[in-house]
């Protein structure tokens, strides 16, 4: 889906018209090129299609307001100093409540004449300075001045875009808990209320429902015949019994349908040991398919885990994964292993394979745990991210930061990855010190700009970025 921004242009009435001109024909090519729909005055609704009095700023928030549901961030274009008033009023009047980056065009040292002199570099400032006024959050370009069509500026629209996607994602998901958490772990627990007042709303559910309706399901039931014929698709399974296939496919089918009636992005599992005991498989190969179609799915029934997840998603535009900081790997201080048993997304494994799960089969029996998936994430770059409820403080907490998966030997089982972070033992310490679950999200792309601004800036969460 495009990112639709609502253009704002702020203007002066003493400085050159053309600057305004100029500048509309550039965001029209950039929006172009980078494939954005835009909502902005046109030319003859206003001087030129500008911001620069109170009726300019009214007629602005009446396009803004007509496209609301359309509208996930704001870009203010500054071709000369601007005014800051008909900025924070257009915004104030239209209701928004969305990310906004504000960009300013450089002065030529060739042209400080009054043809072409644009000041800029000072209305930023101002207008800057009456939105933090108006109460208003925003985003800034690297450079203080940049041009639209420069490749600094781009790169600021792309994290900009990705920090709209993210904000809106996360102010409306709804995350769906089946089952209750493991007994045995406390690090999963959290607060729905400091969620809920964040937007992000949890669903419920007893697992005993959705394995009681899967059991009800035929095994020649044309829709638990087309579940098969996904996970016949998804993974090799050349050691797993047709009855753990059906199983799966009947619970795939069951969890499917409460999603949607219950209009969720996201889920997390009560993962063992009841669904072991009481239905003989492991859900991992539903997650891992769920998680590759942008619906990420968590272990340990993690929600905070999976919130962790969604943003990556919203951040990349690609899966993510939940994964333990699981083992040192020898005595290189800045890498360790990622695993789990393991739910992580095709994408991330080309030649996943759906295996039982060794380790909970040592006590819940291998026959009972077909459904794991197995396989060694390919290298590349990834960005980690977690997010936490601190009930105590009744604070949402939350670190990124980047690291890469290596090619380095490791003759293990499972969903696994050697990843290189610089500074591990800092990070390490740090998550330790501050109490976060063992349970990290990641993603194969370096998106941790756009989750730090994102949660600091317009989550207003507490937030850890590791550099």
């Amino acid at each position: 889906m495009k990112t639709t921004l609502g253009v704002i242009f702020g203007n002066r009435d003493f400085f050159p018209d053309q600057l305004i001109s100029e500048a509309r024909k550039d965001i029209l090519a950039l929006f172009k090129e980078m494939a954005i729909d835009g909502v902005m005055l046109e030319e003859h609704d206003t001087k030129l299609g500008s911001v620069e009095t109170y009726v300019h700023a009214k007629a602005c928030a009446e396009l803004f307001k007509a496209n609301r549901e359309r509208i996930d961030g704001i870009l203010v274009v500054l071709p000369n100093f601007g005014d800051e008033k008909g900025v924070a009023d257009t915004i104030k009047l239209s209701g928004l409540s969305v990310p906004i980056l504000v960009q300013a065009y450089p002065d030529d040292l060739g042209s400080f004449n009054i043809e072409r002199r644009r000041d800029s570099f000072c209305g930023k400032l101002s207008v800057c300075n009456n939105l933090r006024q108006y109460g208003y959050d925003f985003s800034l370009t690297s450079l203080h001045t940049v041009k639209p069509l420069s490749d600094s500026f781009k790169k600021d629209l792309a994290k900009f875009i990705g920090v709209c996607r993210v904000v809106k994602g996360l102010r409306s998901a709804r995350l769906g808990a089946i089952g209750a958490r493991p007994g045995a772990f406390n690090t999963v627990r959290y607060s729905e209320k400091i969620l809920q007042a964040a937007g992000i709303t949890v669903t419920t559910v007893d697992l005993s429902e959705i394995l009681g309706d899967a059991a009800r399901l035929r095994d020649d039931s044309p829709r638990v015949k087309n579940k098969l014929e996904e996970i016949d698709a998804y993974a090799r399974h050349d050691t797993v019994p047709s009855t753990a296939l059906v199983r799966m496919a009947k619970l795939g089918v069951v969890i499917s349908d409460w999603m949607q009636a219950n209009d969720l992005q996201a889920t997390a599992l009560q993962c063992w040991n009841s669904l072991q005991k009481n239905y003989g498989v492991n859900a991992c190969t539903l997650m891992s398919m769920m998680s590759n179609q942008l619906m990420p799915s968590a272990c340990e029934t993690d929600i905070t885990g999976v919130a962790s997840m969604y943003a990556l998603q919203l951040a990349s535009n690609s899966p993510s994964a939940l994964v333990d900081w699981n083992n040192n790997y020898a005595d290189d201080p800045d890498r360790c292993v990622f695993f789990h048993c393991g739910n992580w997304a095709k994408s991330f494994i080309p030649d996943i394979e759906i295996k039982t799960a060794d380790i909970l089969g040592t006590t819940l029996g291998n026959e009972n745990t077909y459904g794991a998936m197995a396989g060694r994430a390919s290298a590349g770059l990834m960005t980690f991210a977690r997010i936490s409820t601190d009930d105590t403080a009744g604070i949402i907490r939350a670190y990124t930061g980047e690291g890469e998966v290596t090619n380095d030997p490791l003759d293990t089982f499972g969903s696994r990855a050697v990843v290189h972070v610089p500074g591990l033992q800092k990070l390490l310490a740090y998550l330790c010190k501050n109490g976060f679950e063992h349970h990290v999200a990641f993603t194969m792309s370096h998106v941790s700009s756009i989750l730090s601004e994102a949660f600091s800036t317009y989550m207003k969460w507490d937030v850890y970025t590791h550099e």
